[in-house]
């Protein structure tokens, strides 16, 4: 009989050794590098964040939500109309991090990092693109790409800091426009190149004419040189310079003998 109370009394001692040993462990919560913990009492959740390192916390009443740290990525869908009132659709990829400091009240009001997410990211990426495409054409908004980007950088910071969300960076993935502006682009090309070659087309008309005006003139003035130099007495030299020296067979029909000048008078005597 005493040793089944002995027994007992041992079960009863490992028992409470085992309780003692789970409350024991549950009262404390280590917070990795990279991490903040918010601590809640009831239900309640607790001032001040927990930074890395072990924390002592009530056992069995409280419990530790832990965040990540960490940049965090996300890509998120936008649509808005531009200034000129055509739709445009894009997707950004988000780059974050939630504030420490702000670690607690983002537990308050947002709860887990999807709800972050989901109910604050996304919408104010909605809104602020709409900011920033709204400023702009939609030929603007692709021409002008970098700038779009920019406005749509500092309005989303401006909004999610508000929040306790650092936004370290974001990127365009992808920039669409409505099929009628991808036509209205085409066919705008497409007339500019037509305008360009008839450009070139006339330049090369309006060369030619003005060097076959120049060459005309050359011409002319050539002839005009040329009149102005030669005479009968220059023409008969060259003449004499190019004979052979023998006479043509068959002559003239007024019997003329070329470069022959003799007087028959003189001959006679």
């Amino acid at each position: 009989m005493q040793d089944q109370e002995t027994s007992w009394q041992s079960l009863i001692l490992v028992a409470i050794l085992g309780i003692l040993a789970v409350i024991s462990f549950n009262s404390f919560v280590i917070i990795n590098p990279g991490e903040a913990g918010v601590l809640s009492i009831l239900g309640k959740a607790k001032d001040g964040v927990l930074l890395e390192g072990v924390h002592f916390k009530p056992p069995v009443i409280s419990q530790v939500d832990v965040y990540d740290l960490t940049v965090q990525k996300f890509e998120v869908p936008a649509q808005s109309s531009t200034k000129d009132l055509q739709q445009l659709t894009a997707s950004f990829a988000i780059n974050f991090r939630l504030d420490p400091i702000e670690v607690v009240t983002i537990r308050r009001t947002q709860g887990t990092l999807q709800n972050i997410v989901s109910k604050i990211i996304a919408p104010q990426t909605q809104e602020s693109f709409k900011v920033a495409a709204a400023r702009r054409t939609v030929e603007e908004a692709i021409t002008k790409r970098d700038e779009l980007k920019l406005d749509f950088d500092e309005a989303l910071s401006q909004r999610l800091s508000k929040y306790g969300i650092i936004v370290l960076d974001t990127s365009v993935v992808d920039l669409n426009f409505s099929t009628e502006f991808s036509k209205a682009v085409e066919e705008k090309q497409i007339a500019e190149q037509r305008a360009q070659r008839a450009v070139y087309i006339a330049r090369e008309a309006e060369q030619e004419a003005e060097a076959t005006i120049n060459r005309a003139k050359g011409q002319a003035e050539a002839q005009r040189l040329l009149r102005e130099t030669l005479t009968s007495e220059l023409l008969q030299k060259q003449a004499i310079e190019k004979w052979d020296g023998k006479f043509p067979q068959v002559l003239g029909g007024n019997g003329a003998v070329p470069f022959l000048n003799l007087d028959i008078t003189k001959s006679q005597r």
